[in-house]
């Protein structure tokens, strides 16, 4: 089955209140898709990661420009050999970052149309299902203007439980302080048996990190997200175990080449590829088994539309326990809950949570999701 065309589908939607994280404010929520269309008429989708101050246009450049050409009239299933010449192709300019998103756009599409061209899910094809369900964590929290702290925090935190989740992820990075404000009351609100976890998208230095960790001891962090730059590898083997609280960090780390050392020296409690920026399904697949080797739990991050959540939900399911046990501690999905016009309407609403507060892990080939056209259409941006 052989590739006849590649498209890419630059969306954007502005934001009608505007949020923002540590980094900066967020005003609009843009994706870049890819399609694969074959000989025999099926089509494959894909999408790479679109961070809140990124143009979506730099994705799409890189897989018109410099990929694309590299797959039109090769098979769909020669995805690993594909992989490394798109990887050998961008590597002087590449290895990390846009290469990596470009990539991983057009891998996940390739394993959609394999699952499709053989009647199978993603998950089947990579050895099977760990687990037929998957417990979700709510993603959110961001700051709005004119908002009143902690108080919106709490609201937020006691409405997703409401919903259905069991877990969340409070946007932090704001000042010590407030973090430590805000950690506390939402603890309080939404008692003990909710796991909390924090993330700072890199807004700390090390001094500053290990006294947010050891004052939220009695908190009972889960988990503390990127409290670091990626660069300051040293930095992270100094924050692991100051406290209970497990540190993890990868959003913005690329490739097994890149995890290698992390991995390796023991950085982390947990590692959190994206499949959107990280190389895809095919390189988070080598990801996953290197920290297997090492013993390190893989929770992907997650940021994206239906296409993203769809891939991840297939990729999360194949992952082992580590270790494997009678009650193992499984890996999370992230579910980003904060202000985005498309990102389920593109895949028709799938992945409501379940009776069991769960996301089911889809049987249909491929990523197990349909697309709606019309999405595409209101939404695209136009260059």
């Amino acid at each position: 089955m052989i590739i006849t065309e590649l498209k890419t589908h630059v969306l954007a939607a502005p934001l009608e209140q505007p949020f923002a994280f540590s980094q900066g404010w967020v005003q609009r929520r843009t994706a870049m898709l890819v399609e694969i269309v074959t000989d025999e008429g099926l089509t494959g989708w894909g999408e790479c990661v679109n961070h809140g101050l990124q143009p979506p246009q730099v994705a799409r450049a890189m897989v018109e420009h410099a990929l694309k050409p590299l797959i039109i009239g090769r098979s769909i299933f020669e995805r690993e050999v594909l992989w490394e010449e798109m990887y050998n192709h961008t590597r002087p300019y590449g290895q990390k970052g846009i290469a990596l998103f470009g990539i991983a756009a057009i891998d996940i599409a390739l394993w959609d149309l394999a699952g499709k061209a053989l009647g199978q899910p993603i998950h089947r094809l990579l050895g099977g299902a760990f687990r037929r369900e998957i417990r979700p964590y709510a993603t959110g929290f961001y700051r709005r203007e004119g908002g009143r702290y902690p108080e919106e925090v709490v609201e937020e935190a006691l409405r997703h439980q409401a919903n259905g989740y069991r877990a969340m992820k409070l946007k932090t990075g704001f000042g010590i302080e407030a973090d430590l404000r805000d950690m506390r009351a939402v603890r309080e609100a939404v008692g003990d048996d909710i796991a909390l976890m924090m993330d700072a998208n890199c807004a700390y230095s090390v001094p500053a990190a290990r006294r947010i960790l050891m004052e939220l001891e009695e908190t009972r962090v889960h988990l503390f997200e990127e409290p670091l730059s990626p660069e300051n590898r040293h930095g992270y083997r100094e924050l692991k175990g100051v406290s209970r609280t497990w540190i993890a960090a990868g959003e913005n780390e690329y490739s097994r080449i890149g995890y290698r050392d992390f991995i390796s020296e023991g950085a982390l409690d947990v590692i959190q590829p994206d499949i959107g920026a990280a190389g895809g399904i095919t390189e988070c697949r080598r990801i996953a088994t290197l920290a297997q080797a090492w013993h390190v739990p893989v929770m992907p991050h997650v940021w994206g539309t239906g296409i993203g959540l769809a891939a991840a939900v297939q990729f999360i399911a194949t992952l082992p326990p580590q270790p494997l046990s009678l009650t193992p501690e499984a890996p999370m999905l992230e579910y980003d809950q904060s202000s985005h016009p498309f990102r389920r309407e593109l895949i028709n609403g799938e992945f409501a949570l379940n009776a069991n507060g769960c996301v089911e892990v889809l049987e249909r080939p491929g990523l197990g999701i349909d697309i709606d056209r019309s999405v595409i259409d209101h939404y695209r941006l136009d260059d």
